[in-house]
């Protein structure tokens, strides 16, 4: 081959190659990673209780959070691994209001590890959470700012043995926050009858301003953890969004923290 057409032929493969990673990049944007709304996700500890069975240790008597969730996007960048120095400042209150009574304090780091990994790395787009540090802190910010425990009670809702009905709640809930909030619960098990109420989640735009959690028209998203995949660390399977009727809000176990 004479050396103009070597160079042609090199040049072409380079635009190729070129024209072949713009288009990734392209995909990268327009596809499983765009989302529109965070999720900030707080779980009952009781019931996460009841659906792990044996594996629970010592659950918080307040409401915890799950996790600061996008709508869609999962584990976005997966080079990009949790560091539990970066967040040394804040493990005592990650410790008390974003903790993991799942696993032994030795393995408990686990569950933060995959909350940034899956979801932290893609909300990451936001300058306000670019950074393990950022994301962890902004979550113990909005978790606060909320304040669902106080807000539950100001509410007169408070674990009971009688039930409530959860168009009561999420009532309740709206007329506080001033948009919809989507509200879980874990279906009957076993000899159980009523549903438990096990998750809520209030939702925020990109401007981290409070806004309704379902769009008209909305598909709900697929539970927590997923159906028929390996359970990862703080991942419930059996929490899908409540059904019309009562709901057992269950009082926390004695000697709970």
């Amino acid at each position: 081959m004479k050396p103009a057409a070597a160079g042609r032929a090199f040049l072409c493969s380079f635009c190729l190659a070129l024209c072949s990673l713009c288009c990734a990049q392209v995909l990268w944007r327009s596809g499983d990673h765009e989302w529109k709304k965070l999720i900030m996700v707080h779980h009952w500890p009781t019931t996460v209780c009841m659906e792990v069975g044996n594996n629970c240790r010592s659950p918080p008597d307040y409401w915890t959070i799950h996790g600061l969730w996008a709508d869609k996007a999962e584990e976005c960048n997966r080079s990009w691994h949790f560091d539990l120095n970066e967040i040394k400042d804040l493990l005592q209150d990650m410790k008390v209001y974003w903790p993991d009574f799942l696993h032994s304090p030795s393995n408990r780091s686990s569950f933060w590890k995959h909350e940034w990994e899956k979801h932290g790395t893609c909300v990451a787009q936001l300058e306000a959470l670019n950074s393990q540090q950022k994301y962890f802190g902004k979550g113990l910010d909005l978790y606060r700012g909320l304040a669902l425990n106080s807000a539950l009670l100001k509410l007169g809702i408070r674990p009971s043995g009688n039930y409530y009905q959860i168009s009561d709640i999420k009532d309740a809930l709206a007329s506080l926050y001033g948009v919809v909030p989507k509200v879980q619960c874990l279906l009957p098990q076993q000899d159980e009858e009523v549903q438990a109420l096990g998750q809520i989640e209030l939702c925020f735009t990109k401007d981290l301003q409070l806004r309704n959690c379902t769009d008209p028209g909305e598909p709900p998203r697929e539970p927590a953890g997923g159906r028929g995949r390996a359970r990862p660390a703080g991942a419930l399977w059996g929490l899908e969004v409540c059904e019309d009727g009562p709901v057992f809000y269950p009082p926390p176990p004695e000697g709970g923290r």
